[in-house]
């Protein structure tokens, strides 16, 4: 029984920990996008240490992994066009 309390209260403490770290870093992402940093390396950082614990953040992450794959290639494809 105590084991088992023990073994619940880590497993509590570790995602109450990786929820406060990850969300501080996520909000400092958010703020550095009106302010000066770099905001589009620190929000996936963010999303990434929440994605260890919650569902919702690997999601989140996958979809902004898409999203910059698809513009990257946009991008190449652009610049192609225009080297021809």
């Amino acid at each position: 029984m105590i084991k088992r309390t023990i073994d619940l209260t880590y497993k509590t403490g570790r995602r109450i920990v990786i929820a406060v770290v990850g969300s501080s870093v996520l909000l400092i992402g958010i703020v550095m996008l009106v302010t000066p940093g770099p905001a589009f390396v620190v929000i996936p950082v963010g999303l990434a240490i929440l994605a260890i614990e919650f569902v919702w953040a690997r999601r989140w992450l996958r979809k902004l992994r898409r999203m910059i794959s698809r513009r990257g290639a946009e991008s190449r494809g652009e610049q192609a066009e225009n080297h021809r």
